[in-house]
Order: C-alpha cells, then sequence, then structure tokens
C-alpha cells in the first residue's frame, strides 16, 4: 500500500475514532441530564408530599379595661344639723319659724321673736268704716302679724332674711325660688347640703280660700296692685325641705315639732297649689 493511502486509511480510522467518542461523550451528557431531571422530579415530590406545618395562630391580644362601678344616685338622703324649733307661741309665724330653723343651721344665734320683731317685713290687716278689710299682697309683706296673721310669701320673706344677712354682714344672700318642683330642689340643692324653705300646707292638708282683702300695700315683688283684691288660702305653711327617699321629702317641721316625712306625689301637689314657692341662702 502507498504512503498515501496509508495516510487516507489513518485519517479514516481517527475521523471514526472522534466520531465514536463525541457519541460516546454525547450519551454521558445525555444520560447525565437524566440522572438531574430524575433527582429533580423526585425531590420535588418528597417537597410536596411533605406536610406543610401550619402557621402559628397569632395569640389574641388582651385588652384590659378599667372596670368602673356604674354611678347611682342616693335612694336615701338627709342633712344633719338642722334643729326643730317647735311653732308654740307664734301661731301665724310659720315661716319665720322655718326661716329660725334655717338660720340655726347656718350657725346664726337667733329665735324667731328677735327675726320677727327685727327683720320681718309686715303690713298690718286695717279695716274700713264699712267692714271692708284691708291687707298688704303676701309677695310684699306679712299680712297682719306673727300672732293672729295670714303669712307672707317667698319674694317678701327672701327680703326680709336679707336684712337679717346686711346687718350680720354676712355673705350669705336669700333668693327666692319660683316654678321648680320638689324633686328638682332636691337635686339643685338639697343633695349638695342646701336646705330649702318651701310652701306647702299644714300635714299636706288641702289648701282652701278662706279670707280676703283689698290690697293696700305692694312693692316690686307685687302680684296685684293697690286696690285689687288678694285672697289667703286656708293651710298654708311653710317649712324646711332636707331631704328624701323613694317615696318621702323630708320636712324640718314647726307645727309638728319634728321632722315630717310626707308622701311625695301629694307633697309635690300641695307645693304647686302654694305656687312652687322656695327659698335658698347661698354665699354670693
Amino acid at each position: 500500500m502507498s504512503s498515501r493511502n496509508r495516510r487516507n486509511s489513518g485519517n479514516r480510522k481517527n475521523g471514526r475514532s472522534r466520531r465514536n467518542s463525541r457519541r460516546k461523550n454525547s450519551g454521558s451528557m445525555a444520560g447525565f441530564l437524566t440522572v438531574s431531571a430524575v433527582i429533580i422530579v423526585v425531590l420535588l415530590v418528597i417537597i410536596n408530599a411533605a406536610p406543610i406545618a401550619p402557621k402559628p395562630k397569632p395569640k389574641p391580644v388582651e385588652i384590659k379595661t378599667e372596670e368602673t362601678q356604674p354611678v347611682t344616685e342616693p335612694q336615701s338622703f338627709q342633712i344633719q344639723g338642722v334643729p326643730i324649733v317647735s311653732q308654740n307661741e307664734l301661731k301665724a309665724g310659720c315661716e319665720t319659724y322655718a326661716c329660725t330653723m334655717l338660720l340655726k343651721s347656718l350657725g346664726f344665734d337667733t329665735d324667731e321673736f328677735d327675726f320677727a320683731e327685727n327683720y320681718l317685713i309686715c303690713s298690718p290687716i286695717s279695716y274700713g268704716d264699712d267692714g271692708t278689710r284691708f291687707g298688704p299682697d303676701m309677695y310684699s309683706a306679712f299680712a297682719g302679724t306673727v300672732e293672729n296673721g295670714y303669712g307672707i310669701y317667698s319674694p317678701a320673706m327672701a327680703k326680709s332674711m336679707n336684712k337679717f344677712f346686711e346687718a350680720k354682714k354676712s355673705k350669705l344672700k336669700a333668693t327666692s325660688v319660683v316654678g321648680e318642683t320638689l324633686e328638682s330642689l332636691c337635686q339643685k340643692y338639697v343633695k349638695n347640703g342646701i336646705s330649702v324653705m318651701v310652701w306647702a300646707t299644714t300635714y299636706m292638708q288641702e289648701p282652701y280660700e278662706k279670707a280676703s282683702w283689698v290690697v293696700d300695700f305692694v312693692d316690686e315683688n307685687a302680684k296685684t296692685k293697690k286696690g285689687d283684691t288678694f285672697t289667703w288660702l286656708q293651710n298654708e305653711h311653710c317649712m324646711v325641705l332636707i331631704g328624701y327617699d323613694q317615696k318621702d321629702y323630708f320636712m324640718a317641721d314647726s307645727v309638728a315639732g319634728k321632722v315630717s316625712h310626707f308622701e311625695k306625689k301629694l307633697a309635690e301637689q300641695r307645693f304647686k297649689e302654694l305656687g312652687s314657692q322656695a327659698i335658698v341662702a347661698i354665699e354670693q
């Protein structure tokens, strides 16, 4: 064989060898990729098959709230220290007795006689030649005398009390309060320790028209004018409201000589029939 033929024969052998080598390398790579793919698939199966641990639930946040007790109004209350002064001598002077009890509870050294003689604004009851009776508007002055007269209403009584406070150089001032209920007076004043003079009737008896006269005295508080007729109600009475419970009001009562308890509905009715009149004495 010529050298040329030998070279060609050697080249063909070398070519076949290289092709076979490439086939082997290609087969090895394919095998490697196949094995890798299988491994990946197995891993994915394992991962998917593994149970997923549940996420821990967040613990509820405990919100601490401050416990508060509901505010309730006391069902029973009474102002202490209001002395009872029995109406033994000044038979027509219930307003003066109520005022005296109130003044004593405020620390003043006084009595019903001192107040009636020196501070109570009075206007006499008189008679004309024909028997006509004359007297004041009770919103302006006490009608008659505290021994045998008729009475006085809250504006004139507050004016009389302010004469007393001025004489004593006190900062207290008496104020006529008209148009409230006993319940509202208890809520505004009594439960805060402030006693209240109130107009109602003796033992809460029914009031009725008993006497009348021609008005001959008026002031800035009068409800009438001179020449008009003023009518007085029998059983008119003045006391000091000092307490209450669920069914009654408590009043320092000069006629009874004690603290009287009156059923609320009836007391409200009598208070209204006497004009819903009251007096409070407050420092100003």
